[in-house]
């Protein structure tokens, strides 16, 4: 008797805490896509799309989501032609460049990497472009000029996309959308139509071929230092924004959401997506900008030059591949100016008003003179040393005469890291978790054991293609949607859940006692 009476309260205690759900403690659960995890997106910066409930385009996030949650499909990709980046000097305005592919079939183009700004365009359908022809000294092969309608894959996206930020300017939501991005050097500027198109990549892996959609530019008109060198075949905008190349591939499950960048001091370099760096590297938060993540800003502590660290030089600062050199709010510069001039021990030279430079100092061809350290220092003691603040001046003969201090003083409050604080390092932005992370690296390596990619991947490799916007969004295409996502929610779920409740308090109690009797 007491055996039985023990297994009927084990049989009561399984249906109390089966039933459990129904009554007591409770959380309430928020979907990922619902109106209050629209809103915490919103306070963030806006990330993320957030399709109408139920929508084609809501299942297929879904899945790419849970995609995500197993891992990214490539481990790291970079462009077709190599993960290879260059700066070919005053030509092209001291910028880093990298060879990419787009279009099918595919044409070449030369862009300058730009972690400022979101959009990659290219010169098309030229109005107003600058000159293509006189880089063959510099360059193995010529520039290109992109023409939609000579790649089967191209597309132009209508006023009514999601991504059109000027749908205002529409006459009408099936006209062509039109871009329009001012840049922070006066008055340059891009302007044209939004198209989606392949873009080229390769694995790091095996590489295999990765064809990835994304949103282009085709730049039919540009301005100002576009027109006299800087960037005469396109820019490749790597920024926070839905736009970029990095966004378009982490949403579609390709990649981690991050990139990193490598500059050497030969003017060489590695850029790869999906790479989130060294476990030994170290790192700083991102800070928003008027309470949104918009680009890539950090929080300097303090700025110090050798063992001194000046008072009041904390300021935040735009982490910018596309800057040359390095800003300093004006009254930061002025006391870290100060400081390493007092403790340069060389005569320092006049300058006029065409140097980019306040404070440049003699030196000779014999040796340079002990140059202390520039060194940022952020929160958690974490600290960054330029590995060369300096810029060495040569003479008509091609002897060193003088070096000057690669900083310059800004108006703006927002100062901005700039290539040649970021040579010598391995720069990882990682937008998964809202860091920068760096380790010094001379852009061979990954991680000291495998050799960074720096050709094409073989051409005999099986292509592995990823649906456009416009294969999703067709019926008549293969694209599939996830079964289960799709399923309708049964009528009156409560009462069938009790139902189910009831139900299997029962065959527990008639199961233990079957148990009992045989026993």
């Amino acid at each position: 008797m007491e055996k039985t009476s023990f297994l009927i309260s084990l049989a009561v205690a399984s249906c109390l805490v089966w039933g459990a759900r129904s009554f007591g403690l409770s959380s309430e659960l928020v979907h990922r896509f619902s109106d209050e995890a629209r809103t915490v997106a919103a306070s963030r910066g806006g990330f993320g799309r957030f399709p109408h409930r139920r929508s084609e385009e809501y299942y297929r996030m879904l899945a790419r989501s849970d995609l995500r949650r197993l891992g990214a499909r490539y481990q790291m990709l970079f462009p077709s032609e190599g993960s290879e980046t260059v700066s070919l000097g005053n030509d092209f305005g001291w910028l880093y460049y990298t060879w990419i592919n787009i279009g099918t079939p595919n044409v070449s183009f030369l862009v300058a990497l730009d972690a400022g700004s979101d959009l990659l365009w290219i010169p098309c359908d030229c109005i107003q472009c600058a000159p293509l022809s006189g880089y063959h000294g510099s360059l193995d092969k010529d520039l290109g000029l992109y023409n939609p309608a000579e790649s089967r894959t191209s597309r132009y996206l209508s006023c009514s996309h999601e991504l059109c930020s000027l749908r205002s300017s529409c006459g009408n939501s099936e006209q062509h959308c039109p871009y329009n991005i001012k840049y922070y050097s006066e008055n340059t500027s891009s302007s044209g139509l939004l198209v989606e198109d392949i873009l080229h990549l390769a694995s790091t892996e095996d590489r295999a071929s990765v064809q990835a959609s994304v949103i282009i530019g085709c730049g039919r008109k540009q301005s100002g230092g576009y027109l006299d060198g800087i960037a005469p075949d396109g820019l490749l905008g790597l920024g926070f924004g839905d736009i970029s190349v990095p966004s378009f591939l982490a949403r579609n499950g390709l990649i981690q959401n991050s990139f990193s960048l490598c500059f050497r001091d030969d003017n060489s370099g590695r850029l790869l997506f999906g790479d989130e760096g060294l476990s030994s590297q170290q790192s700083t938060p991102f800070v928003p900008l008027d309470g949104k993540y918009i680009t890539y800003i950090i929080a300097v502590e303090s700025l110090c030059i050798g063992s001194r660290c000046p008072g009041k030089t904390s300021f935040h600062a735009l982490v910018d591949s596309g800057s040359s050199f390095t800003f300093l709010p004006d009254n930061v510069y002025k006391r870290v100016t100060m400081e390493f001039d007092t403790q340069v021990n060389v005569s320092r030279l006049a300058t006029d008003n065409e140097s980019p430079w306040e404070y440049c100092y003699e030196a000779s061809p014999l040796g340079m003179p002990a140059v202390p350290t520039v060194k940022l220092i952020f929160g958690g003691n974490k600290s960054f040393t330029a590995v060369n603040p300096i810029f060495l001046v040569y003479d008509n003969e091609g002897e060193l005469a003088a070096f000057c201090l690669a900083l310059q003083s800004s108006q703006e409050t927002l100062g901005t890291i700039g290539q040649n604080f970021m040579t010598g390092y391995h720069m990882v932005f990682d937008r998964e978790n809202l860091k920068l992370g760096w380790s010094q690296s001379d852009c061979r390596d990954l991680d000291n054991t495998r050799r960074m990619p720096l050709s094409s991947p073989p051409h005999n490799r099986p292509e592995n293609p990823l649906p456009t916007n416009e294969q999703h969004s067709s019926p008549s295409t293969h694209a599939v949607s996830p079964v289960v996502a799709g399923r309708a929610p049964l009528a009156n779920s409560t009462s069938v859940s009790k139902l189910i409740d009831a139900w299997y308090c029962l065959l527990l109690l008639l199961t233990q006692l079957a148990v009992f009797a045989i026993g």
